[in-house]
């Protein structure tokens, strides 16, 4: 979360709005076995999910990609 936070005040140099959903089952899926593990789901925007509606807004892929680089790239070696 520290990690994400940072880079993305830097790259779009406000807060991010973080909360708390009900969703990210592959979050959970890591959970189990990294019980101590801070971890968090993020992507770009997506309405309407899992239907046959569901749609991307396309001007958000770009911006998390570029989120996702920087998180990559400021991992520290050893936590």
């Amino acid at each position: 979360m520290h990690v994400f936070r940072k880079t993305y005040e830097e790259i779009y140099g406000r807060v991010p709005n973080i909360m708390v959903i009900h969703a990210g089952l592959e979050c959970g899926l890591f959970k189990e076995p990294y019980p101590n593990m801070d971890m968090i789901s993020f992507g770009p925007t997506i309405k309407f999910p899992h239907s046959p509606d569901e749609k991307v807004n396309i001007a958000t892929v770009g911006l998390f990609w570029e989120q996702m680089i920087a998180i990559l790239k400021a991992i520290p070696a050893k936590a």
